[in-house]
């Protein structure tokens, strides 16, 4: 898919009061912009996003009704930043981690093959090798022990680097305030229908 061919992704958020008050931990005492965010507030954005594709943009739309209101856009923005950030870094930690596991699992999985396939029909005489099936066995075996670390390198690192991309992507969203915005563009559609 072309990069022309994208279109926006956009996260609607309220601020007011009991809003933002659902947006964070009802624990945490601290500072909105160092605030956790709940559970939920959380699920909602990656909810909002599951359609973005690799290259549309993604805007956090805030509605603000008064210039009170519009104080909090600031924090808390910074506090969902820096929580898409974190968890950004942790999946880091895991797409390392994952390539590390299945690489080491793939240089045990060489040296057993070797020393099956080198050292053992040393050890062995040719013909009883060849006789009993051994050989073969030992074939059947080494495509055995390859298959699942080279399954998972092939395979299954695209959806790490989807999730790090879309965690990027909500980290450093842009932000766009909409202000004293009176009509409803659902009132507006049912105008012009009903005309």
């Amino acid at each position: 898919m072309s990069k022309s061919n994208s279109k926006s992704v956009n996260v609607y958020l309220t601020l007011d009061q009991p809003s933002i008050d659902g947006y964070f931990n009802k624990h945490d005492p601290s500072p909105i912009y160092k605030r956790q965010l709940s559970h939920q507030f959380e699920q909602y954005i990656l909810a909002s996003v599951s359609s973005a594709k690799r290259y549309d943009p993604i805007f956090y739309k805030i509605k603000c009704t008064n210039e009170i209101d519009k104080q909090y856009a600031e924090p808390v923005m910074y506090a969902i930043r820096t929580h898409f950030n974190e968890k950004k870094a942790e999946s880091l930690r895991q797409f390392t981690k994952f390539k590390r596991r299945n690489w080491g699992v793939l240089l045990v999985s060489l040296i057993i093959v070797i020393i099956l396939n080198v050292v053992l029909p040393n050890m062995v005489d040719e013909k009883y090798l060849y006789s009993s099936g051994v050989r073969h066995l030992l074939d059947v075996f080494s495509w055995v022990i390859f298959f699942h670390p080279i399954d998972e390198l092939i395979f299954n690192w695209n959806s790490h680097l989807k999730e790090i991309l879309l965690l990027n992507k909500l980290a450093t969203a842009e932000l766009i305030l909409i202000q004293n915005e009176k009509k409803s563009v659902i009132s507006d559609n049912l105008r012009v229908v009903a005309a």
